[in-house]
């Protein structure tokens, strides 16, 4: 296995076992669809959070890539930050890498600025410029990386996401009870509503080999799922 996929599974992995230590797997209603050969959901439930979601679609032998969604919401009594990671990468490269702690109402949470402080030791070789519907929803110090195949970076990236996923689950039962439910509400859904603007995920997604309709209902229902 490449370097660039081993790094990314055991990414994977790590977060799946936080998720597995900190809360409960659930099934979400209309999941069942997705968890076909080669595209993998999982979603988890706790006290801390009420949505961790981990979706993979691994296409590395029909297409000679591999695809990462991972985003934690906090429950609407929480001012914390949203929880962002994504990547997709071929065999000999990461070609987009995406992180960040996207604030949900409180833009001065103290959870962003430790992400801030953690991201700015760091240092890629190429950064992603952001287009307006990501800047609407991301912090300034989101993670922004392509053209990710050295190994330094490789193991930098693995590092930063160790550390994030970390302090984010040990921190943010720390504001539990100091949000207005609906300024979260309304943050959380204006989140979703902007990363289904992304015109780039159903492309990718259908590129990795999936079917367009299931893309399609995928990405309106279960990863970016809106509050009623």
């Amino acid at each position: 296995m490449s370097l660039v996929w081993s790094t990314l599974i055991e990414i994977e992995k790590y977060f799946e076992s936080k998720f597995y230590a900190t809360g409960s797997i659930i099934q979400e209603p209309g999941m069942e669809r997705f968890n076909q050969p080669g595209w993998v959901n999982k979603v988890w439930f706790s006290s801390q959070y009420r949505r961790a979601h981990i979706d993979v679609v691994d296409a590395r032998e029909s297409r000679g890539l591999w695809m990462m969604h991972c985003c934690v919401f906090p429950h609407l009594d929480n001012s914390a930050p949203i929880f962002g990671f994504d990547v997709i990468a071929g065999k000999n490269k990461i070609t987009g890498c995406f992180i960040d702690y996207s604030p949900a109402g409180d833009v001065d949470h103290p959870m962003i600025k430790y992400f801030g402080d953690e991201v700015g030791r760091v240092q890629w070789i190429k950064n992603r410029e952001l287009p307006d519907w990501a800047k609407r929803i991301f912090s300034t110090y989101m993670v922004a990386a392509g053209n990710v195949q050295d190994e330094k970076e490789l193991a930098q990236l693995k590092n930063l996401a160790y550390s994030v996923i970390n302090h984010y689950l040990e921190n943010i039962g720390s504001t539990v009870n100091q949000a207005d439910p609906s300024i979260t509400k309304h943050a959380h859904n204006f989140y979703a509503q902007n990363q289904k603007q992304n015109p780039h995920t159903p492309k990718v997604m259908t590129s990795l080999g999936l079917n367009a309709d299931d893309v399609s209902v995928f990405i309106q229902n279960c990863l970016f799922p809106e509050i009623r």
